[in-house]
């Protein structure tokens, strides 16, 4: 490991995509044991034979025991893919997933019974390491194991539990999609600036910069976010002349409803 200090037990990861990659790329931050990523399509600039991966397109080597199996391929790759772990994981390992829409129950029937799985949404600003992550673990993961998971997941953003795997789906709505939403608004904010006469690259500019520093405001404010609202609302004003479009019962109060209960039920139809 060239002296490189490890806080974090050996892993594997199934799948280097965006979100695995984001992943993998915190845990080298914060010191990984020596791990195993397995994907076909791994990205250049992961691999790092001798220091923290052992790349394995094929399958695991021999003798490599993980404390955790990290599930990051694409959901419709889990029928092929998942069956050969109840065959090779090692006792005491925990599984995490991030699959999005696979259920406990269903990863477990893949697996095999008496898996020790936690089933997690992370959202994509984890590629940058502001990532917000739900997770539920399965009846029977031991403290240690949640422990373990938490640490995995904070290497990418905050991280929050919930015991009933049921609020998985309207919390996949609100943060997993959730990002979705506010690039739109960035989108369409650009747009309607440049409808206005804006420079292109300024409504841009504008938009991006605009999003970005509400966001950050927000996170840091211990306000709520309706109070923050009203207090860059001055009577009469042009935000009050925006807000009375933007807040009509039939604008964004029932849109956001909508597209929330929409993506919820959307989730609950993949699982």
């Amino acid at each position: 490991m060239r002296g490189r200090s490890v806080s974090l037990p050996p892993v594997l990861l199934l799948g280097a995509g965006r979100m695995g990659g984001a992943m993998f790329a915190g845990w080298a931050a914060r010191g990984l044991a020596p791990s195993v990523l397995v994907d076909p399509s791994m990205p250049a600039g992961l691999a790092r034979p001798g220091d923290i991966l052992v790349p394995a397109v094929g399958g695991v080597p021999d003798g490599f025991s993980p404390a955790a199996v990290v599930l990051a391929i694409k959901p419709q790759m889990a029928e092929a893919a998942l069956p050969p772990l109840g065959r090779i994981l090692p006792a005491g390992a925990v599984i995490l997933s991030v699959l999005a829409g696979k259920t406990i129950a269903g990863l477990a029937r893949l697996i095999g019974p008496g898996a020790a799985i936690v089933r997690a949404m992370p959202n994509t600003p984890a590629a940058i390491g502001q990532g917000m992550t739900a997770a539920c673990a399965a009846h029977g993961v031991t403290p240690a194991q949640t422990a373990l998971c938490q640490a995995l997941l904070e290497a990418v953003g905050e991280v929050a539990w919930v015991d009933d795997e049921k609020l998985i789906d309207p919390i996949t709505a609100v943060s997993g999609s959730g990002p979705a939403y506010v690039f739109l608004l960035a989108e369409l904010l650009e747009q309607a600036g440049i409808e206005q006469g804006i420079p292109p690259a300024m409504a841009r500019q504008l938009a991006r910069k605009t999003v970005q520093g509400a966001g950050a405001l927000l996170d840091a404010s211990p306000e709520d976010a309706s109070a923050l609202r009203m207090a860059v609302t001055s009577p009469n004003g042009t935000t009050a002349r925006a807000l009375s479009v933007l807040m009509d019962a039939a604008a964004w109060p029932a849109n956001i409803r909508a597209a929330v209960q929409a993506a919820t039920a959307r989730s609950r139809e993949l699982a």
